[in-house]
């Protein structure tokens, strides 16, 4: 009977002692948790883009509405307030993103996943292959589903290095890298991309000639606050 409750009194120790070390490792975890890039949401003005090649332009979306889809167009430049059923490319909710393209759908939208390529590099873009948007219980686009890696150790959503193609509503091509998920005070659901679009109809998604908002350098975040 002493050595029975011996035995248990050391095995509750060292249970004890593995619980309380997993906590300090958690703790730790949390403490480093690294600060994502930041990004303000960008104004909704537009700015109509014409039949020209614009580019690279950033833009962040406000995206923080779990309850509806935010929608964008290159056209204009800028999220879309209440558009028409052709009048958006793409629509985010949260981490979410779909195309104008598919059963259900009016535009002729769709998105292609390049893979990890860098963005400039991509000059044309293929004519075929684009991935419309599936319309069941919750619309989704598989072509961009996965563009981020979720860490469960700092729950922080980081975009992946790749490069996406858009076709537009209107059967336009814009090529796409997303470049962060959060807003000023590390609050998710600004999603920032930049992109080259295609106005004139054609192929060309090199830099338009006197380059985007931010030419062809990558944005920097906001500061830490």
């Amino acid at each position: 009977m002493a050595w029975t409750a011996l035995v248990s009194h050391r095995r509750g120790i060292l249970i004890g002692g593995g619980v309380a070390l997993v906590a300090a490792v958690l703790v730790l975890l949390t403490l480093q948790r690294p600060s994502p890039p930041m990004y303000a949401p960008s104004p909704v003005v537009s700015d109509s883009a014409g039949e020209a090649r614009v580019g690279p332009v950033l833009r962040t979306v406000d995206a923080t509405a779990s309850h509806r889809w935010t929608h964008f167009s290159f056209q204009a430049g800028a999220v879309v307030r209440d558009p028409g059923p052709t009048d958006w490319d793409l629509a985010f909710r949260r981490f979410q993103i779909i195309a104008n393209g598919g059963q259900g759908f009016f535009g002729e939208g769709g998105i292609l996943d390049l893979g990890e390529v860098p963005f400039d590099e991509v000059r044309t873009v293929p004519l075929e292959g684009y991935v419309p948007t599936a319309a069941r219980g919750d619309s989704v686009n598989e072509a961009i589903r996965e563009w981020y890696d979720y860490s469960f150790l700092s729950h922080l959503l980081t975009p992946r290095p790749r490069v996406y193609v858009v076709r537009t509503a209107d059967g336009r091509f814009a090529k796409l890298e997303l470049l962060g998920y959060y807003c000023p005070g590390a609050q998710p659901g600004c999603v920032t991309f930049r992109y080259v679009y295609a106005g004139d109809g054609g192929s060309d998604v090199q830099p338009a000639e006197g380059g985007g908002a931010d030419a062809r350098d990558r944005p920097s975040p906001l500061p830490d606050p």
